[in-house]
């Protein structure tokens, strides 16, 4: 008896939802293949748009891709379907991530619910409230991080300020560099009609107070209109961080990641992502809470949580430019 494979159509349905996902600098790292013979869906890294300076291993371009992979596993869920994932599936094919397949079933996922999360998730550089998040709902990602192998540290008062002077550090040490900046602002700085990379409109005010670390890509370029702001004092940041730091365990930070960051849509948070003592490996380390178990040994992102305003999504590929429909086989 044959096995029904999902339609392309519906395929394409949840690669345009697994797109959704956050990635360093927006850059959008991934190419999916769907073989209609096989009913297998590829994964692949574009490296096109790697960042050799700032992302030299790939580790932020992977986490992207895992993410992505998070969202295609809600999207088939929540449309009936069960995904059965291989990461890194040939060791001489570094650039093939995962190889997905998919199974109609009736038995429910505990993902669902965070289906219409995708959506309305977004990046926000925008200022928090100075209102404290509950703790259940941290707990309630806490857990969400757990689900997939990784573990999450909402940090203490003396942490968050050590950490501080460590994204501080990240930034002078970028500022000086020439090399880095150039990178970074191939990626930021996008205007209207551009489908990848951060546009203008989503630097988010100049920061005049506070102490929350969100990054400024404006590097004094003119940005009109751009008005100030005062940011949160005390700022509720969190770590998530995996086991071991593999290819593999950044592909699982990704979906971590997006299952941590569309918990916390779903609870009516606001959320902001910040790399920048990530990308300096002698700075990295600094960030991990000492007081974080096993699971989360290797930071792999720094978030920050509170209640904001709701800002516009940042722009997207078309989903044609990132999914091939092959009716041939790999």
């Amino acid at each position: 008896m044959s096995t029904r494979h999902a339609d392309p159509a519906e395929v394409t349905a949840w690669v345009s939802d697994a797109i959704l996902a956050p990635s360093m600098h927006n850059a959008q790292p991934w190419h999916f293949r769907y073989v209609t013979a096989s009913g297998l869906l590829y994964l692949r890294l574009d490296m096109t748009r790697s960042m050799p300076r700032t992302d030299a291993d790939n580790r932020g371009m992977h986490v992207g891709c895992g993410a992505a992979l998070f969202n295609l596993r809600v999207a088939a869920a929540h449309a009936g379907w069960s995904t059965r994932i291989r990461p890194l599936p040939d060791p001489a094919d570094p650039g093939l991530l995962a190889r997905v397949h998919f199974a109609a079933t009736t038995a429910s996922d505990n993902v669902t619910d965070l289906y219409t999360a995708i959506a309305r998730r977004r990046s926000s550089r925008e200022p928090f409230a100075e209102e404290p998040v509950p703790p259940a709902l941290l707990g309630a990602l806490r857990d969400a991080a757990q689900a997939e192998g990784a573990g999450l540290s909402v940090l203490g008062a003396w942490h968050v300020e050590a950490v501080l002077d460590v994204v501080e550090e990240a930034e002078q040490d970028e500022h000086l560099s020439l090399e880095e900046r150039a990178e970074i602002a191939k990626w930021t700085g996008t205007g209207p009609g551009e489908t990848d990379g951060i546009p203008t409109s989503a630097f988010g005010p100049r920061r005049h107070g506070g102490r929350a670390p969100v990054r400024d890509f404006a590097f004094g370029r003119p940005t009109p209109d751009r008005r100030s702001a005062v940011f949160e004092h005390s700022p509720c940041l969190a770590v998530l961080g995996t086991p071991q730091d593999r290819p593999q365990d950044w592909l699982l930070a990704g979906q971590a990641l997006e299952r941590v960051l569309l918990r916390a849509t779903a609870g009516g948070l606001s959320t902001s992502l910040n790399s920048q003592a990530l990308e300096h490996a002698g700075l990295r380390w600094l960030l991990r809470d000492p007081r974080s178990g096993s699971d989360a040994s290797f930071p792999q992102m720094l978030l920050r949580l509170g209640y904001g305003p709701s800002v516009p999504a940042t722009p997207r590929r078309d989903v044609d430019d990132v999914l091939e429909v092959d009716a041939g086989r790999r």
